[in-house]
Order: C-alpha cells, then structure tokens, then sequence
C-alpha cells in the first residue's frame, strides 16, 4: 500500500512561518511513522538566486523601518493579494510549482504562509486536484491568507476563527487546533542536568531573544539587564544575525562569566527549560513555544501588525507582559532575586497547565484524520494554463 504524502510550504520571511511546518511534520510522523512529509521554503527552493535577495530586503526593512512594516500591514490588513501580486508571485517564483506538485504527488498540501497559499489556490483553479490545507501561525488574520480554494483552515484561537467567519469563511473550514510547535517544547527535561549540559550556573537566569531574524536588542534594555549579571545569568540568543552576534562578543561589557552569547540554535527548547524569564520579540511561533514550556514572557519593541496582535493575545491571557517602561524589568529583577521559589512554583503550575496534558499533539491529529476522511483524487496535473 502506497505510503500517503504530505507537502508543507513556507516562506522565509522570518522564521516562524517555517518551524510551524517543521513542527507540524514532526508532529504528524511521531504519530504516523510512515508518513512522508516533505517541507519546502518555496521562493528559496524554486528561484535560489532572486528568493534570497528579496528575504534579505524585507529583513532588512523590518529591521530599519518597523513602523514602515506595521503601517502596510494595517492599510493592507482587509485587502487580500489582488489579481496583479497573485500573477507576479506565479511567473517570478512559482511557474514551476505545478510540476513539484507533479513529481512528488502529494495526498495534501499545507501552507504556512500566505504566498505558497496563494499560489496553491491559483494551482488548484486551474485544475490540480490536491486538498490544501492552511495554517495561520499568528495570533491575527490578515486578508492575504484568504482564499475560497482552501479546503481547511487551522487556527491559534476561537478569536482567529471569528475574524475568518468575518471575512466569509465558512464554519466548517475553520478548526481551531493551536500552532503545533515541535515534540521538544512539550517534553519535560531535567533541569539540573541541562544546566550541566549546557555549561550553566544554578542561579535565576534570562533568556533574552532577538527574534529569528535577529534584529537588534533595544540598547537601554540591555544596559539595565547587563547591568544584573553578578546576580542574574543571562542568555542572549542574536538568531540568524552572525553580525550582531560577533559585534555582542566583542563588546566588553558582555564579558562576563554569567552571560552567554547564542547564534542561531535547534536547541532552544533546552535554554527556555533552564531559564525562568523570556524577553522576546512576540512572534506567534515563539510566544506558542513559551506557552508550552510555561515560561513566563516580557515583549519588548512590538512591531505593529500580526506582532502587536500576537502580544495583546498573550497578555490578555496572563502568559506576558510588555514592556512598556524600566520598572517592568526592575519588577521581575526583585522577583527573581527575593521571591525565586515563588517564581519556579508559578512555572511548574503553568508548564503542567500547558503540557502533555493539553494533548500537545492535537493539531497533527486532527490534519492526521481530515487526511484518512479524505476522498481518493482523480489527479495532480493542472488543466492548462
């Protein structure tokens, strides 16, 4: 009996996008081991050579000009891709997308972001007859991820879903799943010997992230936070940006027996486990992985837009605060020097709260048992052009 397929698509702006496809892959062959699951970054994967020259514009607006981002988010916020971006995205990137399709034959397409989404539907209009399935992996909808080909749409929250029934999707489309994050954000570990493992001291320790991309740390947040290094271990992790990474090194403030300095890393589940603070940037896929490990968050520098939406959902629900002023970081300076055990307790409660118990690995089932309902398809070629 042939072996079902599946193919997820992303796109690298940013990093989350992707690690929710990896993530729900992961998912889907720990409870399904013969399945064959294929992730793709399609842009990349497609056109090697303009893909990356585009990502690394964008990267580079985002990290110049946040509001400038934020600002075409929420003018655009209501507008899907029109007929011109849709085009432009099939013959710049995407003309060969249907013979992918073709050759790998997949039972069903998933999408994590909004582009091979669109290009999928396009796909589908023309005559591929593949089920596609999209994941929204923020905490917000935003037009361009809506399109009538989409057999079902999985969402964070029962918010999500309201915005898309607003926006004309129908309720049987929508099933509210969460963002699957990776096996190892649910699993619990031994703290001790992580800290052994990964060259730590048994003191409160930060976690301070800069996001996927890397983007800048805020300078004043990180005096004040340095500036608690004899008392608080603290872990910086620059993501993709070696640049900002090798500048951090050679910053002698840095130097300092209780701060460690990261670079991209597949292990960030074992620094959340052994940290008892997260400072981040709220992206939806990080925020979920934080969630999951029950580690408490402080968002700092929120660009507006799908980060903004993605922070007001956490707060909202206890799991962060904002920074919104020094005496945010002071508050949780004292808490993890004078009240720690008060602090490691609220951890426990909310990993337990978060956990295994939370069937973790409810998203993958659900994309699991939509694929076995699934009728057979009669091919995967499109009509024509």
């Amino acid at each position: 009996m042939r072996k079902k397929r599946v193919l997820l698509l992303s796109e690298g702006f940013g990093t989350g996008h992707t690690q929710a496809a990896y993530a729900l892959a992961a998912g889907m062959k720990r409870l399904d081991p013969h399945l064959q699951c294929r992730v793709i970054e399609l842009g990349k994967f497609l056109n090697p050579t303009v893909g990356p020259l585009i990502l690394s514009a964008y990267r580079k607006t985002v990290s110049s000009s946040p509001k400038l981002v934020g600002m075409l988010y929420r003018k655009q916020y209501n507008k899907s891709l029109n007929r011109l971006a849709k085009l432009a995205l099939h013959r710049i990137f995407y003309t060969q997308a249907a013979q992918v399709v073709k050759q790998l034959k997949p039972d069903l397409i998933i999408c994590t972001h909004p582009f091979p989404n669109a290009v999928i539907s396009r796909l589908k209009r023309q005559g591929i007859d593949v089920p596609l399935i999209t994941l929204i992996t923020d905490y917000d909808v935003h037009a361009t991820w809506v399109n009538k080909e989409v057999n079902q749409y999985l969402v964070s929250t029962p918010q999500v879903k309201n915005l898309l029934l607003r926006r004309s999707v129908p309720a049987s489309s929508i099933q509210v799943t969460g963002i699957p994050v990776h096996p190892n954000f649910w699993e619990k570990a031994d703290k001790e010997q992580l800290i052994q493992e990964l060259g730590l001291k048994r003191m409160p320790t930060i976690l301070i992230m800069s996001g996927g991309w890397g983007v800048s740390f805020n300078k004043e947040m990180l005096k004040l936070v340095i500036s608690w290094a004899d008392q608080i271990q603290l872990i910086f992790c620059t993501g993709s940006n070696a640049k900002l990474l090798q500048k951090m090194k050679s910053t002698p403030l840095l130097v300092h027996p209780h701060i460690h300095l990261l670079g991209y890393t597949k292990e960030i589940h074992k620094w959340m486990d052994v940290s008892d603070l997260l400072i981040t940037k709220p992206g939806g896929m990080t925020c979920t992985e934080g969630l999951a490990k029950g580690i408490p968050m402080l968002f700092y520098e929120v660009i507006p837009g799908q980060e903004e939406e993605n922070g007001q959902y956490f707060v909202e629900t206890g799991s962060a605060e904002m920074i919104h002023s020094p005496s945010t970081l002071r508050h949780w300076h004292h808490r993890l020097i004078h009240e720690y055990e008060q602090v490691e307790q609220s951890r426990m409660l909310a990993s337990d709260r978060h956990g295994p118990g939370r069937e973790p690995f409810y998203c993958a089932q659900q994309v699991l048992a939509w694929l076995e309902q699934e009728p057979p398809r009669t091919s995967a070629e499109p009509a024509g052009n």
